[in-house]
């Protein structure tokens, strides 16, 4: 299947390019990769490992969930006249693998790191829902294949910039990732993962590249008319983990209060004049 290739390719980029900002050196990920498959398990005691491991192995499955409806080429993994929604509910229910991935240890950090995550959720999905409404409400359709043919005149990053930039913030926000890390905080020894070694760890990460993987490639027909497939989808993951390298971490009071009160009113504003011009 080439969707999942790609897919695949995207996330190993995602984790070489990352490592190579991090260490300058292009192996860094396999070197991590088999670092990992070589460590025992931390224990914690009185853990609840079913939670954990249900936690650990369900943040890649629900990225994957998410990815079926993306078309590439024009067409998608699964067809779905409601993709949109479908892709905005996998990536909800990713939340619920942070929140098991921390309470499961039974640990002091992981647990904070999940309550983090929830309230950075809380504070992005609003105006990262009302991003995608204007999306479908300027095409017409839930249907991703029906939103990249509506782009055909004019890509909707040009006429709807503001929840194009909303959206960008989102997958950030959505994959925990640079700005918005502070789930995996240092001053929290690793936050979530705190207490994650080994395989555990392995796939928790690989979970997290998939997660930004599918933000990414989402962006290519939700608001480039899917230009240049799978080669827009790397050159906006490259930006993301270039992001991560550049742009401190934000507190997650501050990011709530700058959600809430700027990026919400803007993104029912862009709702707003794109409902003006549709109509």
């Amino acid at each position: 299947m080439p969707e999942l290739l790609a897919f695949a390719a995207l996330a190993l980029g995602a984790a070489s390019l990352d490592g190579a900002l991090a260490t300058r050196s292009p192996a860094a990920a396999l070197r991590e990769t088999a670092r990992l498959l070589g460590r025992q398990r931390r224990r914690t005691p009185m853990p609840d490992l079913l939670l954990m491991r249900i936690g650990v192995v369900s943040l890649p499955f629900f990225a994957t969930l998410a990815m079926i409806v993306l078309p590439l080429g024009g067409a998608a993994l699964v067809e779905s006249s409601v993709g949109i929604v479908w892709f905005n509910a996998m990536e909800v229910c990713a939340w619920a693998s942070l929140w098991l991935t921390g309470w499961g240890p039974n640990s002091v950090y992981p647990l904070i790191g999940g309550y983090r995550f929830l309230a950075q959720g809380l504070a992005y999905e609003l105006p990262h829902m009302f991003a995608l409404i204007t999306v479908a409400l300027g095409a017409g359709s839930l249907d991703l294949r029906a939103v990249e043919e509506a782009q055909r005149g004019a890509w909707f990053a040009l006429w709807m910039p503001v929840a194009f930039a909303i959206y960008l913030i989102s997958a950030l926000a959505m994959a925990f990732w640079g700005p918005m890390s502070r789930p995996l905080g240092s001053d929290l020894a690793g936050g979530v993962t705190a207490e994650l070694s080994g395989p555990d760890r392995l796939v928790f990460q690989a979970g997290r590249y998939l997660m930004l993987a599918v933000a990414a490639w989402a962006a290519g027909p939700l608001f480039l008319g899917g230009g240049g497939g799978l080669a827009g989808a790397a050159a906006v993951l490259a930006v993301l983990v270039l992001v991560k390298h550049r742009v401190p971490a934000v507190r997650m009071d501050r990011f709530t209060q700058a959600s809430w009160l700027v990026l919400l009113p803007l993104a029912l504003l862009q709702l707003l004049v794109v409902g003006i011009v549709v109509i």
